[in-house]
């Protein structure tokens, strides 16, 4: 274990300032509430931030907002939280990216991703799916690798920024894969799937929940999903792993975080509302239409999954070549 990751664990509870103040959660919330999106509008962190808020809204019968500051693979956002006072009232809608990532992807934070921030719960996780334009001769992944190696570096591959999932996931199976394949950075997932319909680039990884519409419009080839197993919703999916890349995984969590030192009460109290929304059949009908599977859990199993992904996304970093921006 990383003298990273142990500091991680223990900060997320005992950080200075991390109080127990049962009146505050008795009072809480008593004016509005933010909550910040690392992302533009339009993607998987602004459909979750939007559920939550107004399940939060009816709960608490206070307005609860979202609030996007997009940029530099989160780390605006990130920087307004961990600068934000500690009082419930401004959380962040984050995936692994901010913590589990960017350490080892940047030279410098503008935040501290061991002691800047509240764990509150995880909430889904999202599968990637890997698609092509429709001219791309390869029906599954052996027949894209075979294609790729016979000309490296000539197929391109759209991601959502530097750094983004959808670069990192891309590095991993060119690592794995043994090709080499040109990335072409996009400000967003939308634009490089725009890109990807219209031919201009071959291919990306992308949220499946995003991926199956196009699909089944015929406008992109869905041709691996880059969950550990088969989906339960795309039986009839093959893995990335089954067709050619053993072990190989393409997913992204996202949970609910504060600014450091906020009031365990508060964090108990928020994190025992995330459990009764993500409860209710009927949300779960939504998530599973989105293809979001729920991995609501305490502080706690959150700071676990920081844990364990760090390790592995330093490592295809390294292994990737990427400098340290």
């Amino acid at each position: 274990m990383t003298s990273w990751v142990r500091a991680l664990i223990v900060a997320a509870w005992l950080a200075p300032g991390f109080v127990t103040d049962p009146t505050l959660a008795q009072d809480y919330p008593n004016r509005p509430v933010t909550l910040v999106a690392p992302a533009a509008p339009g993607g998987v962190i602004d459909r979750i931030g939007r559920i939550l808020a107004a399940r939060f809204s009816d709960a608490w019968g206070r307005q609860v907002v979202v609030e996007h500051r997009p940029g530099a693979n989160n780390q605006i956002a990130a920087e307004y939280i961990t600068k934000s006072a500690p009082d419930g009232y401004t959380l962040m809608v984050s995936p692994e990216v901010t913590f589990a990532v960017n350490p080892s992807l940047y030279k410098r934070l503008p935040y501290d991703p061991i002691n800047g921030f509240t764990p509150i719960a995880g909430l889904v996780i999202i599968n990637h799916a890997l698609i092509l334009h429709p001219s791309v001769p390869a029906e599954n992944v052996k027949e894209l690798v075979e294609l790729a190696k016979k000309k490296p570096g000539a197929l391109n591959y759209g991601t959502f920024g530097s750094g983004s999932s959808g670069h990192l996931n891309m590095e991993m199976f060119q690592t794995m894969s043994g090709t080499k394949l040109t990335a072409v950075h996009y400000k967003g997932a939308t634009p490089a799937l725009t890109d990807v319909i219209g031919g201009h680039i071959q291919m990306m990884f992308l949220s499946v929940g995003t991926a199956v519409p196009q699909w089944r419009e015929r406008k992109v080839k869905f041709i691996a999903v880059g969950a550990g197993k088969r989906m339960e919703l795309l039986p009839k999916m093959p893995t990335v792993a089954e067709s050619g890349v053993p072990g190989y995984e393409a997913v992204s969590w996202f949970g609910l975080f504060g600014p450091p030192g906020m009031p365990k009460d508060v964090v108990a109290k928020i994190n025992a509302e995330v459990r009764r929304i993500f409860a209710d059949p009927g949300l779960r009908k939504t998530l599973d239409r989105e293809y979001f599977t729920p991995i609501v859990g305490s502080p706690e199993e959150l700071t676990a999954r920081i844990k364990a992904d760090e390790p592995k996304w330093r490592k295809v970093i390294q292994n990737a070549g990427l400098p340290p921006q």
